[in-house]
């Protein structure tokens, strides 16, 4: 900056124009900091900053320490791990979505918790914890934290109370289930009839949620109303000649994607290859693609999402981590190992950790979980 200017009194209208043209997370911090004015006009548009973004920030790969309840953050992107610790439950995590982290309590209670809220050393913020009822009331249990499989949240209960919907999917049956916050004092379950054909992964787009069960049938449904629109066909199956874990990932962008994720416990758990499907709504159909484009996924325990390539990221590549699959012996005497990059359209790994990373995360008991830093101000 020009010494000789007073840059504290630029019109706020210039100052949103600045704003509205900034993509990235640490680009919108740095102009925060640059004086008190230009802070007060950053926190005024916080709110419009984090809901206009088309594709998610870089997000962190938070790795369990033998310290209790302390958790490491390493950004894949540096290849570093971070001169930080966040303060969460030493638990199994069922879903990381818009920046919070979400796992179920002893009574089957599902709680959200937002890690960078937490940060060891710092004062915890008002609202970093919130408690919602148990899924179920069942007795104690010593597998609470693997009873629901997956959850994901429609928007930050922060910024967006009102429009905010949990959905997990729930023991028994892998079913769905959901709960409005703020608004609802139960949950309420979506279909009772599909018992037997569960679901493996949930997600929102454009209104509507798209759950995928095995042999990758895809049910939508709307969750406008205490009582939803039912679920109805979006995609006809097809049948696999592997096994293999489905995540569902989506943008307005890209549409909805199909990735399978094939898996081989020989010698212990360990990733073996990625194939990925694109839906045609129209003819209810999956096409196998070869290329993702611009954009990387980022698939595990969290919401599968999509990250734009300038952001830091390798293009046409997915980015994994060791997600749990039905308890917590997946993980074996070794420990979570299985997480990397995978190149879609050179069909190859590519490695992305440290040594210190990879022995850090293998003495965890607990799987690695990619979560997005929350803007605050």
């Amino acid at each position: 900056m020009d010494p000789s200017r007073d840059w504290s009194h630029l019109p706020k209208n210039l100052l949103d124009s600045v704003l509205g043209r900034l993509e990235l997370l640490g680009d919108y911090l740095r102009f925060s900091i640059v004086c008190k004015p230009w802070y007060w006009v950053a926190k005024d548009n916080k709110n419009i900053f984090a809901t206009r973004q088309s594709c998610h920030p870089p997000p962190m790969l938070l790795i369990n320490t033998d310290n209790e309840d302390t958790w490491k953050v390493y950004n894949v992107m540096d290849n570093k791990l971070l001169d930080l610790e966040v303060r969460v439950p030493n638990t199994r995590f069922c879903g990381s979505s818009k920046g919070w982290l979400i796992f179920v309590e002893n009574n089957f209670a599902v709680t959200l918790v937002n890690p960078f809220f937490r940060v060891r050393g710092r004062t915890e913020k008002q609202n970093s914890v919130i408690h919602l009822p148990p899924v179920w009331h069942f007795r104690k249990s010593d597998h609470f934290d693997y009873y629901v499989h997956k959850a994901v949240i429609s928007a930050d209960p922060l910024l967006n109370a009102n429009e905010c919907i949990v959905v997990v999917i729930t023991e028994p049956f892998y079913q769905l289930a959901f709960i409005r916050l703020g608004k609802d004092s139960t949950w309420t379950y979506v279909d009772w009839r599909i018992r037997g054909r569960g679901f493996d992964e949930v997600v929102f787009l454009e209104g509507k949620l798209y759950g995928v069960q095995s042999r990758n049938r895809v049910l939508s449904c709307e969750i406008n109303t205490r009582f939803h629109s039912g679920l109805k066909l979006a995609a006809n199956k097809f049948q696999t000649n592997y096994w293999a874990k489905n995540y569902l990932v989506c943008s307005k962008e890209k549409g909805l994607l199909l990735v399978h994720r094939l898996l081989d416990f020989e010698g212990g758990r360990h990733t073996t290859k990625f194939v990925v499907y694109k839906l045609n709504f129209n003819k209810r159909k999956w096409t196998e693609i070869d290329t993702l484009g611009d954009v990387a996924l980022f698939v595990g325990d969290n919401s599968s999402f999509f990250v734009a390539a300038f952001r830091g990221c390798l293009p046409n590549c997915i980015y994994f981590s060791h997600d749990s699959d039905c308890n917590e012996e997946v993980l074996g005497a070794d420990g979570p190992r299985d997480f990397g990059v995978y190149d879609i359209e050179n069909k190859r790994f590519l490695t992305i950790d440290t040594t210190y990373v990879s022995t850090l995360a293998k003495m965890s008991r607990q799987p690695p979980i990619w979560i997005v830093p929350t803007f605050q101000l």
